[in-house]
């Protein structure tokens, strides 16, 4: 048994991963998959401004305080920023980090600076009044919300223990026009530290090629060879 926790990019919770962790877990594996404070059914507390810091102690703490160890730890998108600075803290307990078409940050940087003038702009155009959030895109997911400002603006601060981790995979998603992605795929996949995947697919992998994920998520060394 491998466990995973998967988190979620922005504007979403957990939910997203709801149908496709009982996959997972038909297959024998424990999964957790919590939402990132503001967000979600946590959506109540976006008053309090969370950050970045803010979520990165969200899924730490799902580590610490369900005392696990051996984890395959996946973010998409925003989320990629949240697990690469968990593994900055808890490197000697994640076996796999995994980046589903998500950012990979160098110390210093912060999801604004990654996401490209297109989506700053998003950013800026769907700030709310109260300068707390950004309301989500266009779209037919009505379960999105607001997602906290402050949190795509902080710059991470890294050690570069993350480093340790000794599985590191990004699924670069090809199929969508205007990928922020495209530099992080070109920088990794030569890069022997990583295995790289490409999928023909939009950004949602989750939602657009749920087997795919599936097959790529059993197939890690962490699964295979049980850490």
């Amino acid at each position: 048994m491998t466990t995973f926790v998967m988190v979620a990019g922005g504007w979403r919770g957990g939910w997203t991963f709801s149908a496709f962790a009982r996959r997972l877990r038909a297959h024998g594996h424990e999964v957790f998959t919590p939402t990132l404070t503001g967000l979600g059914e946590r959506v109540h507390l976006a008053a309090s401004a969370p950050n970045l810091d803010t979520h990165i102690e969200d899924i730490a703490n799902v580590l610490l305080f369900e005392d696990l160890r051996g984890v395959v730890l996946c973010g998409h998108s925003y989320a990629g920023m949240v697990i690469t600075g968990v593994a900055d803290r808890l490197a000697d307990r994640i076996a796999s980090l995994v980046y589903l078409d998500a950012f990979v940050p160098a110390d210093g940087q912060s999801w604004w600076d990654l996401a490209g003038d297109h989506f700053r702009q998003l950013a800026i155009d769907r700030s709310g009044a109260d300068g707390l959030g950004v309301a989500p895109p266009e779209g037919p997911e009505r379960r999105r919300v607001a997602h906290p400002l402050a949190s795509f603006r902080q710059n991470i601060h890294l050690t570069g223990r993350w480093h340790e981790v000794a599985e590191k995979v990004f699924v670069y998603a090809a199929g969508w026009d205007g990928t922020p992605f495209t530099p992080t795929y070109e920088a990794l996949r030569d890069d022997p530290a990583w295995t790289v995947h490409v999928i023909d697919s939009r950004h949602d992998l989750i939602a657009a090629v749920p087997g795919d994920v599936l097959a790529l998520l059993l197939g890690l060394r962490a699964v295979t060879k049980g850490g």
